[in-house]
C-alpha cells in the first residue's frame, strides 16, 4: 500500500460583510485534490487523475468569492454551483406547507415555489469550520445554526455537515442536525459535474446509470404530480448505461418540461444506515469514472438545462446549457406536502443523518 500523506490546508478566499471567508484544500498526492470554501460549503474544485493520470477540474465552479456572491443575489440565475443547500433542498409547491396543524409561508424563488431553502439559504452562508486530520483522511466539519423563522422554516436548527477525502479517492458527505421544534429538514450538495474537465465542453457524450426503475414526473413549475411511474419504456430510464445526450431533445413532455432532466428518481436500494449504490457516470474520452453512493431515498438528476453563457468558470471558459451535470441525493421534492412521500420532518430528540460518498476513479 501506498505511503502517501494526505494533505490539509486552510487560505484566504475574500470577505463577505465581516466574515471571512477560508478555501480548504483536501489532497491525496498522485490522487483527488478538493477544494471546499466555507462559504456556502462550496467545492469550488475537485482535481482527479485521467486515464493517463493527467489530473484535471471536473467540477464547475466560480474563480472568485465575490462571483458566488454575486450569483446569490436577487435577480440572479442561482445555479448553486457546487453548494450545500438548505433548509430544503430542491422544491416546495407555492412556498408553503403545514406541519402539526400549523401553515407556514415561505419566500418564493422560483417561479410560485420555494427552491433550495428560498433566496437567502445554507448557500449564502458563512459556516463555522473545524479542519480533521484522521489515520486514512483528511476533512473540514462545517456547522451553521439557522435560528427559527429562518427563510420562514420554524425552529433553531444546528446543522453538521463534514467532507472527508480518503486515500482511496472517496469524497464522503456526511450531514447531521438537530431541532428544537418540530420542522422540515432535506439537505444535499449541488457540485456539477464535467468529467472531461470543467469548461471543456458539454455532459451529453458521458454515459450515465441510475439504480431507479421509477421517477416523478413533474408538471409545468417541476413539482411531482401523482405518484412515481416506471422508467421503462420513457427517456428516463437509465438502468442501463446511457449518453445523457441520447434522448434529451426528444418529444417526451416531461422533458419539455424541463429543458431536459431536472427530476426526483426513487433509489431502488436505499439503506438510511448504509450508503448504497445509486449511480455511475463515464466519460469516454478522458477514461474518468464517477461513482455515487447515498443513505437518501431519492436522487434529483439535472442535465445543467438552465447555464447559461454569462456564466464564467474557474479556467475562465463560459458555462453553457450541458456544461455540467448534478446528481443531488436527497429526499423527494415538496415531501412537507406530499405525505404518500418519505417523510422530511425533524423533531426535537431526534437526529438528521444522512451520508453521500462520490468515487472517482478511471475505465479501461
Amino acid at each position: 500500500m501506498s505511503q502517501r500523506e494526505p494533505e490539509l490546508g486552510r487560505e484566504p478566499f475574500g470577505r463577505v460583510g465581516d466574515a471571512e471567508v477560508h478555501r480548504y484544500v483536501l489532497a491525496w498526492p498522485g490522487g483527488l485534490t478538493v477544494r471546499v470554501l466555507d462559504y456556502g460549503g462550496v467545492i469550488q474544485s475537485l482535481e482527479a487523475p485521467d486515464r493517463r493520470g493527467v489530473p484535471g477540474n471536473v467540477v464547475l465552479g466560480f474563480p472568485a468569492l465575490d462571483d458566488y456572491v454575486a450569483n446569490n443575489q436577487p435577480g440572479a440565475s442561482r445555479v448553486f454551483l457546487g453548494a450545500l443547500v438548505g433548509r430544503y433542498a430542491n422544491r416546495i409547491a407555492g412556498g408553503t406547507f403545514t406541519l402539526d396543524g400549523t401553515t407556514y409561508r415561505l419566500p418564493v424563488n422560483n417561479g410560485p415555489n420555494t427552491l433550495h431553502g428560498g433566496p437567502d439559504g445554507f448557500d449564502a452562508q458563512v459556516w463555522s469550520a473545524t479542519e480533521l486530520h484522521e489515520p486514512d483522511s483528511v476533512g473540514v466539519r462545517l456547522e451553521l445554526v439557522s435560528p427559527a423563522g429562518d427563510q420562514g422554516f420554524p425552529a433553531t436548527v444546528t446543522t453538521q455537515v463534514t467532507y472527508r477525502l480518503s486515500r482511496d479517492n472517496r469524497l464522503s458527505i456526511t450531514y447531521s442536525a438537530t431541532a428544537d421544534a418540530p420542522t422540515v429538514l432535506n439537505l444535499t450538495n449541488h457540485t456539477y459535474w464535467n468529467l472531461a474537465g470543467e469548461g471543456n465542453g458539454d455532459v451529453f457524450g458521458h454515459s450515465l446509470r441510475i439504480d431507479a426503475s421509477r421517477f416523478c414526473p413533474v408538471d409545468d413549475t417541476l413539482i411531482p404530480v401523482g405518484s412515481p411511474v416506471p422508467v421503462e419504456s420513457t427517456p428516463f430510464d437509465f438502468r442501463e448505461p446511457t449518453p445523457i445526450g441520447a434522448r434529451i431533445d426528444g418529444p417526451d413532455p416531461q422533458l419539455l418540461l424541463a429543458g431536459g432532466y431536472d427530476h426526483n428518481w426513487v433509489l431502488d436500494d436505499a439503506d438510511p444506515a448504509t450508503p448504497a449504490f445509486a449511480a455511475q457516470a463515464d466519460d469516454p474520452v478522458s477514461g474518468r469514472r464517477l461513482t455515487m453512493w447515498t443513505t437518501e431515498p431519492g436522487l434529483q438528476f439535472y442535465s445543467g438545462n438552465f447555464l447559461t453563457e454569462d456564466l464564467v468558470g474557474t479556467g475562465g471558459r463560459p458555462y453553457r446549457r450541458g456544461a455540467g451535470f448534478a446528481l443531488e441525493a436527497q429526499h423527494f421534492p415538496d415531501s412537507p406536502n406530499r405525505p404518500d412521500f418519505p417523510s422530511t420532518v425533524l423533531r426535537p430528540g431526534e437526529a438528521y443523518h444522512q451520508e453521500t460518498v462520490y468515487g472517482l476513479s478511471t475505465s479501461d
